[in-house]
């Protein structure tokens, strides 16, 4: 199988909404980089839904969509964070958050109704939200002699490479995004390059 070098995730926040018996459950769907971002977003929803009965989340990171994690917040075990985790999971995305905000409505759902409940508003927001593919990356830092630019330059629009940042004195740092298909080609060119210090920084 040929390595797979993009990931899908969604680029705006969108927002759903699923009815049953008198229970009104409210998803919203945030691109997120990292689960460090998942309590603002969750104590903001809090403050904003005070009345509302739970808060349940799932999650998925990583450009290897390894990363998840589910939170079913007082809702019986496996009936809230699973359900809407396995939504992210069939549809293949990453780097995403979604939490199901629910107002009890009086009339008890039973753990069919309540994983049904929590599938349907995940599903909704995720039909509303705009779905992405990206290209994944690893991150290098370049630096350099202020003489050496133009050679530098001529690698980076060559292999169409993202400029994620960029500081021009004496001495250059440059951070590269090169594309994890085609690492060795373009490292192969700079280590050519005399006197040009690569260092690796992350994927993303």
């Amino acid at each position: 199988m040929l390595f797979d070098d993009t990931y899908l995730t969604i680029s705006t926040f969108a927002e759903g909404v699923f009815r049953d018996r008198g229970s009104k459950f409210l998803a919203y769907a945030y691109p997120i980089n990292g689960d460090a971002e998942i309590k603002d977003i969750v104590s903001r929803l809090k403050a904003e839904h005070p009345k509302a009965n739970h808060h349940c989340w799932a999650m998925r990171l990583g450009t290897d969509r390894s990363v998840f994690r589910v939170n079913d917040d007082g809702e019986p075990s496996g009936t809230a964070g699973r359900p809407i985790l396995n939504v992210l999971l069939s549809r293949d995305i990453t780097n995403v958050l979604v939490v199901v905000v629910r107002y009890f409505g009086g009339t008890l759902l039973g753990v069919p109704g309540l994983i049904n409940a929590y599938k349907q508003a995940a599903i909704d927001a995720l039909d509303k939200a705009t779905v992405t593919e990206r290209a994944i990356q690893d991150i290098y830092t370049l630096q350099f002699a202020h003489e050496q630019m133009n050679d530098v330059m001529r690698v980076v629009k060559e292999h169409g490479l993202t400029i994620v940042n960029q500081h021009f004195e004496m001495l250059c740092t440059l951070k590269v995004g090169i594309r994890k298909t085609k690492v060795n080609e373009v490292l192969g060119k700079l280590e050519k390059l005399q006197h040009l210090k690569i260092s690796y920084t992350e994927t993303i």
